[in-house]
């Protein structure tokens, strides 16, 4: 067992949720209102098992990890 050795996580069950999940993470991290509601509809009308809802967590999940990028420093000077 190594210093920084991690569990692998099983892949989604559902490829498709997991996917809807990651495009509702990345309209909440831009602040894009009508595309979770649109997403957040999708899912209310696909989602029928627990598999379906742990798919879509896992999705956002994944890009709830990446951390953001900090944008540059434009004409700002340093102190």
């Amino acid at each position: 067992m190594g210093l920084f050795s991690r569990k692998k996580d099983a892949p989604p069950t559902n490829p498709a949720m997991a996917e809807l999940g990651r495009e509702f993470a990345i309209a909440r991290r831009h602040g894009d209102r009508k595309t979770m509601r649109r997403i957040g509809r999708e899912y209310m009308n696909g989602a029928s098992t627990e598999a379906d809802a742990a798919s879509f967590q896992q999705g956002q999940e994944g890009y709830d990890a990446v951390p953001p990028i900090k944008p540059p420093r434009r004409n700002q000077r340093r102190r």
